[in-house]
């Protein structure tokens, strides 16, 4: 099949959740034997030199970026706050993509054309207009949740009645383009279940991210010092909000029991109250040119996470590298782990420090790290997930678009 791929950030270099689930797709359908096209947003949020893409990947995709200036603008934002349209969608329409966009669609006709998160279906329109393919959305998460979550947890009074008109309009937005898509790829079941119940017609289905293993060690030695790390991309509010969190809840008083115990952070746009954080034995590492050797560098990651959505790709790569992972509820989401066994959850401090405690044994950290690793084995076989995908694929093509018969 011939598929195009719109990504509302660059795949390459997959250091972070999305770009990640992104490249482990945009490469297991190369491996599948489909032919793949990709045009990518270059933004200022996550903005990549085009001469840094490898040959070898330019070559199997025609990788080709669009500019998109995703900086918050004070006029914008007042319009789409007036006019009751999703900000967060408008700022990824612009007439720079649509002109590439028409012209990839009239040089070439797609089975499918997939949507990497909710934001590049701001092109359904076009895509009617100029092609016969089956429009897909591949969903990271689900968008507006992250949102709901984010001003619940907001104390702000009028910083909070702003991001909960942006969850709504989010939203409605959301909720619309679900019975609009000729299929849904949804990245965990919860977020299908969710999908299914709103998307009338759409057929949906679940593919997680999957791990292609030939990257990760057969055998994977636990370090011998139990230190603790994160690893997540900073300039996404719900990792910064964790981690701040974390440090001003749980950290001074672990640190009082266990003097001894450090944390390692890593990760990009580390904000400025973190690179000048002053806190006893905490290292802020920032970007880091390998994220598995940097987790297999470290023993324990945490995830204090409460405003997510979808599935966390640190976690499922940690627990590929046999790693023992802490996490809260909503930070496991879409993961079929089983507290004690191959995850430990932690909701409150208190939570968080009996967890700590607990996993300072290394028989159980060995433990709960080698279930980790045989659950993603188990579960996230990206070759076996292509084959789901591309029967899904295949049934669509045989269907009308929208979900409907011709």
């Amino acid at each position: 099949m011939k598929i195009l791929l719109l990504c509302n950030k660059s795949p390459w270099p997959p250091a972070e959740g999305g770009p990640i689930a992104m490249y482990a797709m945009i490469t297991g359908l190369i491996k599948a034997g489909h032919t793949v096209k990709v045009i990518a947003a270059n933004t200022s949020k996550y903005r990549v030199d085009p001469a840094s893409v490898p040959e070898a990947f330019q070559k199997q995709t025609g990788i080709e970026f669009v500019d998109i200036d995703l900086r918050i603008k004070v006029k914008d934002a007042l319009f789409n706050f007036l006019s009751g349209q999703s900000y967060h969608v408008a700022r990824f329409r612009t007439p720079e993509f649509e002109k590439k966009l028409i012209e990839v669609l009239t040089a070439s006709e797609f089975d499918i054309i997939q949507a990497e998160m909710l934001y590049m279906t701001v092109y359904n329109d076009i895509i009617r207009k100029y092609s016969k393919a089956r429009f897909v959305l591949r969903s990271h998460n689900i968008e507006h949740l992250i949102w709901q979550r984010i001003a619940i947890n907001t104390r702000n009074p009028l910083k909070r009645y702003y991001i909960k008109h942006l969850f709504l309009t989010l939203k409605n937005y959301e909720l619309e383009m679900l019975q609009k898509m000729d299929g849904i790829v949804a990245i965990t079941p919860t977020d299908a279940a969710f999908f299914e119940k709103h998307s009338g017609k759409t057929p949906v289905i679940s593919i997680p991210f999957g791990i292609e293993f030939d990257k990760y060690k057969t055998t994977v030695n636990q370090p011998a010092e139990t230190d603790l790390f994160h690893i997540g991309s900073m300039n996404w509010f719900p990792n910064e909000e964790g981690m701040l969190w974390f440090l001003s809840k749980v950290w001074p008083l672990i640190t009082q029991e266990m003097p001894s115990l450090k944390l390692y952070l890593a990760g990009r746009e580390m904000p400025d109250w973190l690179r000048n954080l002053n806190s006893m034995n905490v290292e802020v590492v920032g970007e880091v040119p390998d994220a598995l050797e940097f987790m297999n560098q470290h023993a324990v990651m945490v995830v204090p996470l409460f405003s997510g959505s979808g599935i966390r790709i640190k976690i499922i790569e940690a627990m590929a590298a046999g790693r023992a992972v802490i996490s809260t509820e909503i930070g496991a989401e879409g993961i079929r782990v089983t507290q004690g066994e191959d995850i430990l959850i932690a909701n409150t401090a208190d939570d968080f420090i009996e967890m700590i405690r607990k996993v300072q044994e290394n028989g159980l950290r060995q433990k709960i790290g080698d279930n980790a690793r045989k659950l993603v084995l188990d579960q996230h076989d990206n070759s076996l997930l292509m084959r789901h995908l591309t029967e899904f694929y295949q049934k669509l093509s045989l269907l009308g678009r929208y979900g409907n018969d011709d």
